[in-house]
């Protein structure tokens, strides 16, 4: 039904606004009696064999909501009922910010992908803590990033300011730097700069009673060199795994005419790079450290090739919008034929 007759109608408006106008209805539908009960009835699957434990968590299923859909934790509790056994929130930075100019939002539909260049816009770490403390038993992440007007020379201290405010409300954390909206962001990943990042938040986490897991959010774009190199980092700063991969700046193979529009590219272009990523990850480091895997999740089969290529655990975002929910259910029912 979403396909064949929400999604036409959605698709005629404009992304950012039709996104805003998705939550509100969503949120308006569960305060109906009953509404979510029966939406979770519909599309989530419980069976202990879906269960997977990762990093120390239990997770319910291994499909989860990537970051960037529910930026500000408004609505994973009620996201949470269409199937998803976790919700990554942001990506949260210590102070709001409005994010790039608009338009920077865009569909390409003959590529079945989306641009965008929102540019981490948020109400801030405080803001979306107040929404944290109500959750309900939803497993949440907590991606995290800088400001924009943060210099590099000071990233850091925005990472160690989101990682002790929301310390109490998620279950694990992500490092974002790989996003291509933020000037100079990307910078971050190099070796130097990664490794004193990762390592800073570690050591804070190895005062906590019981640290949480850290992850490390990658681009699409890095040279097997430099994934070598991320290997090398998971393994000296001993964060908890990687999810791979972020948004990618490539257009190759694009055929939309805003396929130009300056941004991350997600979607149906990204599937095979990202498994790329997940795969020789895997591989080059014998399966030493989790990985999430993320981009171009369109169906069953590209999150089963995800999971095959060394995946633990995936997550959706584009195919979200373009699938419907059933996406999830289609997953988890093919995970369980499989089993």
């Amino acid at each position: 039904m979403y396909r064949l007759l929400i999604r036409p109608i959605l698709f005629k408006f404009d992304p950012e606004k039709v996104h805003y106008f998705t939550f509100s209805l969503i949120r308006i539908l569960h305060k109906i009696p009953f509404v979510g009960l029966i939406i979770n009835f519909y599309y989530e699957i419980n069976s202990p064999k879906l269960e997977r434990n990762v990093f120390g968590l239990t997770f319910k299923n291994p499909v989860g909501l990537a970051a960037g859909f529910d930026k500000d934790a408004k609505l994973y509790q009620e996201l949470s009922n269409f199937g998803f056994g976790f919700i990554e929130i942001g990506t949260i930075t210590p102070k709001p910010q409005d994010g790039n100019p608009k338009k920077r939002l865009f569909r390409l539909q003959e590529d079945s992908a989306i641009i965008n260049r929102m540019g981490f816009n948020n109400g801030g770490v405080e803001d979306a803590i107040i929404r944290l403390k109500k959750n309900k038993g939803v497993l949440i992440g907590g991606n995290i990033g800088k400001n924009k007007s943060t210099p590099n020379e000071e990233a850091v201290n925005d990472y160690v300011i989101c990682f002790e405010a929301l310390f109490d409300y998620v279950d694990y954390f992500v490092v974002n730097v790989s996003s291509p909206n933020t000037p100079n962001l990307r910078e971050l990943q190099e070796k130097e700069p990664l490794t004193k990042l990762l390592q800073v938040l570690q050591n804070l986490n190895s005062k906590k009673q019981t640290p949480k897991p850290i992850l490390l959010k990658i681009a699409p774009d890095l040279t097997n060199e430099q994934l070598l190199d991320i290997i090398e980092i998971v393994n000296e700063t001993k964060i908890a795994g990687v999810i791979a991969t972020n948004t990618t700046i490539s257009r190759d193979g694009l055929v939309s005419d805003n396929k130009a529009e300056m941004g991350g590219l997600s979607g149906k272009p990204l599937s095979n790079r990202s498994t790329e990523v997940i795969r020789f990850l895997s591989q080059k480091s014998n399966k030493s450290f989790p990985i999430i895997g993320v981009g171009g999740v369109h169906s069953a089969k590209d999150a089963l090739e995800k999971l095959n290529a060394g995946a633990s655990l995936v997550q959706l975002y584009t195919g979200f919008i373009y699938q419907g929910p059933k996406l999830i259910k289609d997953i988890n029912n093919a995970l369980l034929n499989k089993s």
